[in-house]
């Protein structure tokens, strides 16, 4: 029998019970706050949580980054500067939104974009910065901001990845104008499969991307999902309900309501994270070609993956595949490789965006971290597994180094 201290369920805690209450109301709606209104109760609890004065539940984060960008008033031709190492989705709901994705080289350490590499970029058409906290370890975001003020440029935060991340004592991504976090199902919180919520304190940008999210709806506030209407007014055949023009963006009770057990245990969920993260970072302590990813003295790594630069073709005539086949062949689990850069997609790939033509050598610190990124998963139910596997790596790197 497995301890039960080391295993543990990842929707072990109120989500069943939630999930039931919403099932039990007796409304059709999926999104108005009934009995048991789970969309209002995450959205408070994550405004608790992070200290925000508005939280807007979104059914993913990259609608959550699509909403902010029409909230921050994203015309066409804006320019907006984003990591040249980070998912596709940023650029794409740049695109979508009229905007020109400004793709900025990273910090060799942190793998994150930095105010240094940020400044030459700017222009006059330049309307917003998404800086992206990778992979756990929270942007310096401070600097930017200083930099953004200078110029009156909105700063859209991109923590999904970093759900209880620390810098300089807040919550990761307070800082910003806007700060989107992940639900998805590998994220440290999960809604089921998708799921996301934006914060911010400022009152426009909260009622515009409420209301992008809701289909323009006009009575929908910066801080309140529908406001209490007679129905003998909304039925009338003469009733108008949309003053904007939005998507269908919103988040259903079923998710909220897994959602909100979660975050009740989000600590517990986190500090799981970064256990196995510190046991992978045990098992490269002093490997000089396997580099973890470095974070500031003013935040912490909350782990939503273990990553590594390797160096083990140039120092050991390891090839990344063949290290990845050995780990495999010894009985781990395997691991990733980071995205390709997002301006060498295929999708995006050889096209021109204002003065940037996307090709090899827009961003090479981004690209060169690209090819030897190695990253370790960190979500494991069973600590033991997790220990089986930073072993594995431990006896690897050894043999490596004996050979």
């Amino acid at each position: 029998m497995k301890d039960i201290k080391n295993v543990f369920g990842k929707y072990n805690g109120k989500e069943l019970e939630y999930i039931s209450r919403v099932l039990s109301t007796e409304s059709q709606s999926s999104t108005q706050d009934n009995n048991y209104p789970s969309i209002s109760r995450l959205e408070e609890s994550f405004c608790n949580l992070t200290g925000s004065k508005y939280a807007i539940s979104v059914n993913s984060a990259t609608s959550g980054l699509h909403a902010s960008l029409i909230g921050c008033g994203i015309k066409p031709g804006d320019e907006v500067i984003q990591p040249g190492l980070t998912v596709v989705m940023n650029s794409f709901v740049t695109l979508i939104s009229g905007g020109i994705p400004v793709f900025c080289d990273i910090d060799k350490d942190t793998w994150n974009i930095t105010a240094d590499n940020i400044r030459p970029l700017i222009t006059s058409r330049t309307k917003a910065i998404m800086p992206v906290s990778l992979f756990g370890v929270p942007v310096d975001l401070d600097p930017i901001m200083d930099l953004a003020s200078e110029y009156n440029i909105t700063v859209i935060d991109d923590s999904a990845e970093t759900v209880c991340g620390q810098y300089k004592g807040e919550w990761a991504g307070t800082k910003a104008d806007c700060s989107i976090y992940s639900f998805e199902n590998k994220k440290h919180i999960s809604s089921g499969s998708e799921g996301g919520i934006v914060i911010t304190n400022d009152d426009k940008y909260a009622e515009k991307i409420r209301k992008f999210c809701g289909l323009g709806y006009k009575n929908l506030t910066a801080s309140a999902g529908r406001t209490n209407l007679a129905s003998s007014e909304f039925q009338r055949p003469n009733y108008i309900r949309h003053d904007s023009i939005g998507l269908n963006y919103r988040m259903n009770q079923v998710t909220a309501a897994v959602a909100l057990a979660q975050i009740e245990r989000v600590e517990h969920l986190v500090e799981r994270r970064i256990s196995v993260g510190n046991m992978f970072n045990q098992a490269v302590s002093g490997c000089n070609w396997m580099i973890p990813q470095k974070k500031s003295n003013e935040s912490n790594h909350t782990y939503y993956t273990f990553g590594v630069i390797y160096n083990g073709f140039e120092e050991k005539g390891v090839k990344w595949e063949d290290f990845y086949n050995r780990y495999r062949e010894m009985g781990g689990d395997g691991f990733y490789g980071a995205w390709v850069n997002p301006y060498l997609e295929e999708a995006l790939k050889g096209k021109i965006y204002g003065n940037q033509k996307l090709e090899e050598g827009l961003c090479p610190v981004a690209e060169n971290c690209q090819k030897k990124i190695m990253l370790f998963k960190t979500n494991y139910r069973d600590l033991g597994e997790a220990r089986k596997n930073a072993k594995i790596l431990e006896n690897l790197i050894r043999d490596i180094n004996l050979s």
